[in-house]
């Protein structure tokens, strides 16, 4: 169909294209016709160019979609060639990787799709001009940079398949992530010390490790800090709560590495006041990237609230019979407020003595495990007891980190200040009230 004939909108902003076709937009609003109802037409096709990215693609879609994923090996020039042949599906998903002019191949699928095709793209280049150039030039419904990771594409796509709009909701402020421990031991607390160490000394993102646990935690201890009563304050009068309380409750690791902890007498009893873990979240987003929660899992309400408040749940097992139910119960948990997909479930120390093998694990689960981090218990031990960082001087737990770092970070985890800022330019653009659509109105 072709856009330029279809019969004019009041509002309508008309753009020309390369081959003299025109984009339709009508402010943010969807245009309403028979076309997405049709019977012959699939719900997404997807061509990727390699075996990660679909992974990927699979793990972050999975709980959006009914039905199973049509996933094609092949760039842009395959989806070109397909749809020459085929109906267009609602939403379609094309890989520009390695492709020497994506943006003349994009241009040539336009020409093959029906006018309100939701296209999402994915490709090698990152930087803003070619985000620019795809979305509002092209008029894509968005684009992501390898390497894709489940959190992305879930955040970033998933609104997308279920043919809504994107919601800012969660987008500005830290992004918070609780680290669980599926039963006691499993190392929990050193992953999550190590990951806040990597966000913010080595990432330098301004990062706070947080430790809810007044009385036995050990986030504080594992970094040498001496934990302050801030914490306990801060959930006993949530309305004292702000950006300042926070930051001066917390105690500093490193530059942009604060840790905020407490050590309470076993005999006290702190009372948590209701809603206090949401007031104290929301106080931490405005002034941290990252806030890392170290959040046993306990019939205590406080920690209950970080569950459901953080972006994004963790779940630490090891390979044992009892940690494989554990983790198979904790995965049933409903999701929180604005978590779009389930846990990441890391399995640690692969290989100790008298455990589970990786394959029996994810047999069990009938799942595969998103991060597997060795036995390493010399490396471990040795830096529980000089109070640094484990990652540091061991290369097996630094690869588990830096693989779970990827899975939780999303776009905020860039390598360089060039890229950092490419992020920046991006962000603004996306909120940009004027959305084009791709060869027409965008679902």
């Amino acid at each position: 169909m072709d856009p330029a004939a279809a019969a004019p909108v009041q509002g309508e902003a008309d753009m020309p294209d390369d081959g003299g076709h025109k984009l339709q937009t009508v402010g943010n609003e969807q245009i309403e016709d028979g076309s997405s109802a049709r019977h012959d037409r699939p719900a997404l096709t997807a061509f990727l160019a390699d075996a990660r990215s679909e992974e990927a693609l699979r793990d972050g879609l999975i709980d959006f979609v009914t039905e199973e994923l049509d996933i094609r090996r092949g760039g842009v020039r395959a989806a070109v060639a397909a749809m020459q042949k085929q109906a267009t599906p609602r939403v379609l998903i094309v890989d520009v990787s390695g492709e020497d002019q994506p943006l003349t191949a994009l241009g040539d699928l336009s020409h093959v799709v029906e006018p309100d095709v939701c296209v999402l793209v994915v490709g090698d280049i990152n930087n803003a001009d070619f985000y620019r150039e795809v979305t509002r030039g092209l008029g894509a419904a968005d684009y992501l940079p390898k390497p894709l990771s489940r959190d992305k594409v879930s955040r970033h796509f998933g609104s997308f398949v279920l043919g809504q709009a994107p919601s800012s909701e969660g987008m500005l402020g830290g992004r918070a992530i609780a680290i669980t421990g599926v039963r006691g031991g499993v190392g929990s607390t050193t992953i999550a010390v190590n990951l806040s160490w990597h966000f913010g000394v080595w990432m330098r993102r301004h990062t706070v490790l947080l430790d809810p646990d007044l009385h036995l935690g050990m986030a504080a201890f594992l970094l040498n800090i001496q934990p302050g009563p801030g914490l306990r304050m801060a959930l006993e009068a949530p309305e004292r709560i702000d950006a300042l309380l926070a930051e001066r409750a917390a105690q500093p690791a490193a530059d942009r590495l604060h840790v905020l902890a407490g050590e309470e007498k076993v005999a006290l009893q702190p009372s948590h006041a209701p809603g206090s873990a949401g007031r104290l979240l929301e106080a931490l987003r405005r002034r941290y990237n990252f806030i890392v929660a170290d959040v046993p899992f306990a019939p205590v309400p406080v920690y209950r609230d970080l569950l459901d408040l953080v972006d994004q749940r963790v779940l630490v097992m090891e390979p044992t019979l009892a940690a494989v139910r554990d983790t198979l119960r904790l995965l049933a948990l409903p999701a929180g407020h604005g978590q779009s997909q389930r846990a990441v479930v890391v399995l640690n120390r692969v290989g100790v003595p008298g455990g589970l093998t990786r394959r029996q694990v994810e047999d069990a689960l009938k799942m595969k495990v998103d991060v597997a981090i060795p036995d390493l218990p010399r490396q471990i031990g040795t830096a529980a007891t000089l109070g640094e960082p484990a990652m540091a001087n061991s290369t097996g737990f630094r690869t588990g980190i830096l693989e779970l770092t990827r899975q939780v970070g999303g776009q905020r985890l860039l390598d360089s200040a060039s890229d950092a800022a490419a992020a920046a330019a991006v962000a603004n653009a996306k909120k940009s009230r004027f959305k084009l659509s791709f060869l027409g109105r965008r679902k």
